[in-house]
């Protein structure tokens, strides 16, 4: 009898034994579970945890082209992207904002930069207009200029080829050297638009970059020009517009009147791209890069 309860004791224990075991199992297996479905989980809802691991090992490219005038905050948002997430690659070129929305069109380019907002035509060709900042457009003139301020009209005139000496606004008797952008450039087309001179500006010289523009107006005596307000320096003179100064300030309260949008267009909507390239435009739009717009002298969207 006692032989028989002991066998039954024992039997009883490794039944519980095995439930246990089996209970063991079960929860890892839940673990795991539970863990593949965190590796597979959307990178938009994780990276909201900033200092998460799985965000920091992303990898991949993106790709940008377009805009001259946004070289300066592609560049620089870019380079922070890439610290942020160091294994993502992000490049960018610079070929003209009309050029730039061709590509992400065509799609060889995950973003298109346009320093103007997108044509009809290219929003009917797929192209969505995602308006990261807004830019104030700098007229310039040569350092040795004593013209500190232009009516619109003015501007409209010398633009026009109406006025083109100096001393009818003011100025020195000197011949005025009109110099603008190429056709095609977002700039361009945002200062002739603004104007109202589209297909009416008689350009001196046409000039296909920003930079390009900003070293032919501070080595030509009597010449004037526009650039991305963002890239200013003490090699020329922003003129005053209506007597307002082209500031971040003045640009944003609207007193300025010569100011325009920052795109970074996508083929679809934004929630349509790969997982990558909406992390950067939730990165774009966090306070970390408004900071960062904000500090190559643009106003954040």
């Amino acid at each position: 009898m006692k032989k028989k309860i002991k066998n039954v004791i024992v039997l009883f224990l490794t039944s519980a034994l095995f439930v246990v075991a089996l209970s063991a199992c079960s929860t890892d297996n839940s673990k795991e579970d539970s863990n593949q479905s965190l590796d597979t989980n959307d990178t938009r809802d994780i990276n909201k945890g900033k200092d998460n691991n799985f965000t920091k090992d992303l990898s991949g490219s993106i790709t940008m082209s377009g805009s001259t005038s946004m070289e300066k905050l592609a560049n620089v948002a870019a380079e922070a992207f890439m610290v942020e997430y160091p294994g993502v690659i992000v490049s960018a070129e610079f070929i003209g904002s009309s050029a730039g929305v061709e590509a992400v069109i065509a799609g060889t380019v995950d973003i298109g930069n346009a320093s103007r907002n997108l044509k009809d035509s290219e929003k009917q060709s797929g192209a969505v207009e995602n308006i990261i900042a807004i830019d104030g457009i700098a007229v310039i003139v040569d350092k040795a200029n004593t013209v500190t301020n232009l009516t619109k009209d003015q501007l409209i005139q010398i633009y026009k080829g109406e006025v083109n000496n100096w001393s009818q606004v003011g100025g020195a008797d000197q011949p005025i050297v009109v110099v603008g952008r190429e056709s095609g450039s977002g700039t361009r087309g945002a200062f002739e638009e603004i104007l109202e001179i589209e297909d009416m500006a008689k350009y001196s010289n046409e000039i296909n970059s920003t930079g390009g523009v900003m070293a032919k107006v501070a080595s030509t005596e009597g010449a004037i020009g526009y650039v991305s307000l963002d890239v200013l320096d003490n090699s020329v003179i922003a003129v005053n517009l209506e007597g307002v100064e082209a500031t971040p300030e003045n640009i944003k309260a609207g007193d300025y009147l010569l100011s325009r949008p920052f795109v970074m267009a996508t083929k679809g909507e934004i929630s349509e791209q790969n997982d990558l390239v909406q992390i950067f435009f939730e990165y774009m739009k966090s306070d970390e890069g408004k900071a960062l717009i904000e500090s190559v002298g643009l106003i954040s969207a």
